[in-house]
């Protein structure tokens, strides 16, 4: 072995060999990547040639498998010696969580390689007393791996977010845009779009190194698209970051996380103090954290969440439970019963009782109705007109808190108003924390002018009466 405990060109070949590489024209590459990362995770010990024992020692070593076919040298040759390492006997015997900790060691490992520059040509580098200068690389290492963090959590949240790739890949040119393109720029300049093609070629490199570990599964960029700087022999250049056409959207690179890589990059987001929703960490959690909890997460993983959160209840557990979560004066309590409201629709029938409970409940009453309506229960008591106001500046409240598509909320606004008669004299009167607000966002957001004045005078009133 050499001095840092990797494998000699001369060791390749048995190690390709006992990997079962020796057929593949990368296979000693894969093979000496594979010895490094061994090494760096605690699969492998190796003992520095001037530290190593006798002979007695080195031919002890030189029997244990696979690692002593590859790593050790011959007794007394004073190339190092290699045994397996303390955490090679956890990949089999010991738990999930001891596999788990060995594989993020192992990304690591690979993380800190895709993190560093390419060099096409080392040599180069080299200096006359044999040493590499740095600093001719231009290289900034902590920036670097901030940008692939950065990529990474990006593609965590392009993942799970509501409208995001879900289980699909993620193009590579959405990925680079993600990280160069400023929010809120409109139309892209040329400086900007050149930055974006740069930063594809660069995460084309990186996701190349990433995959191997089972960190993502990857469909490079097509070389087909590269194109020539110049015409006399010029140089490959990044692939032109234009519109594509969808259909072709693969042939500029394809990224996805891997269930593994899932794991990872969450465990590194919530280590930095990040949010990092995951589907199935609430099942077990009480009412009130299920409903603030799903507030941050897209539409599909809520519902996921909520789904799991019920089957480990009976009917009229859940329906109780989320009920007596979605009372409340606070600011968040209005998202909080349309979230609720949301999770009762997922409740069997059988929550019937549960839900008749509250149906006098002013806070509660409506929702309770809405849940009976949609079932076609029989029996179904009209709503006092203080409930349907109240619910109407609740429902509002709540979309305004939710942050969600403005058009949608404006057809929502329009429709109340359209279907109540006098309903600005009647809500500026309701005994709601949120009644002047919403008042004030129907001023705003309702399309037609008079309407909208007529919401501006009853937020004045309902802020005189209070």
């Amino acid at each position: 072995m050499g001095a840092g405990g990797e494998l000699v060109d001369e060791q390749l070949p048995a190690a390709a060999e006992a990997l079962g590489l020796a057929d593949d024209e990368d296979g000693e590459a894969y093979a000496s990547e594979a010895w490094r990362v061994a090494v760096d995770t605690g699969l492998v010990e190796v003992t520095d040639p001037e530290e190593a024992g006798g002979p007695d020692e080195a031919e002890e070593t030189a029997g244990s498998g696979a690692a002593g076919e590859a790593g050790a040298g011959e007794a007394g040759d004073g190339a190092g010696t290699a045994r397996p390492g303390g955490n090679l006997a956890l990949l089999t015997g010991g738990s999930p969580q001891d596999v788990l900790a060995i594989w993020l060691d192992a990304f690591e490992t690979v993380f800190a390689d895709a993190a560093a520059p390419y060099v096409d040509d080392l040599e180069a580098l080299v200096g006359e007393d044999g040493t590499i200068d740095f600093e001719a690389l231009d290289w900034d290492p902590e920036g670097e791996a901030e940008f692939l963090e950065g990529v990474l959590g990006n593609l965590y949240l392009l993942t799970v977010s509501e409208g995001g790739a879900g289980e699909g890949p993620v193009p590579l040119p959405a990925l680079a845009a993600s990280m160069v393109v400023p929010e809120d720029m409109g139309e892209p300049t040329d400086a900007v779009l050149e930055q974006v093609s740069d930063a594809m070629m660069r995460l084309d490199e990186q996701f190349r190194i990433l995959e191997p570990v089972g960190l993502v599964t990857y469909e490079p960029v097509d070389e087909a698209l590269m194109v020539e700087e110049n015409t006399e022999g010029g140089t490959d250049a990044a692939p032109a970051a234009e519109p594509f056409d969808e259909e072709d959207v693969s042939r500029y690179g394809m990224v996805r996380l891997t269930p593994l890589g899932l794991y990872a990059i969450r465990t590194r987001m919530l280590e930095a103090g990040l949010t990092a929703p995951a589907v199935g960490e609430l099942a077990d959690k009480g009412a009130d954290v299920l409903l603030d909890g799903i507030a941050h997460y897209p539409q599909e993983a809520a519902r996921a969440e909520t789904t799991g959160w019920i089957a480990g209840r009976a009917a009229q557990d859940a329906a109780r439970e989320l009920l007596a979560a979605a009372r409340g004066a606070d600011a968040g309590a209005p998202l909080r019963r349309l979230h609720a409201q949301q999770a009762l629709s997922l409740v069997g029938a059988d929550a019937e009782p549960a839900v008749r409970e509250v149906l006098d409940d002013r806070e509660l009453g409506g929702l309770a109705r809405v849940w009976l309506a949609e079932r076609g229960a029989a029996d179904i008591p009209a709503p006092p007109e203080s409930m349907i106001f109240w619910l109407a500046v609740d429902t509002i409240a709540a979309h305004l808190d939710a942050d969600g598509d403005l058009e949608e909320l404006q057809d929502l606004i329009e429709g109340l108003t359209g279907r109540h008669g006098g309903f600005f004299e009647a809500v500026w009167r309701v005994d709601h924390p949120a009644t002047a607000d919403v008042l004030d966002a129907m001023g705003r957001l309702h399309r037609d002018k008079p309407t909208a004045k007529e919401a501006r005078k009853a937020a004045f009133k309902a802020r005189s009466r209070a």
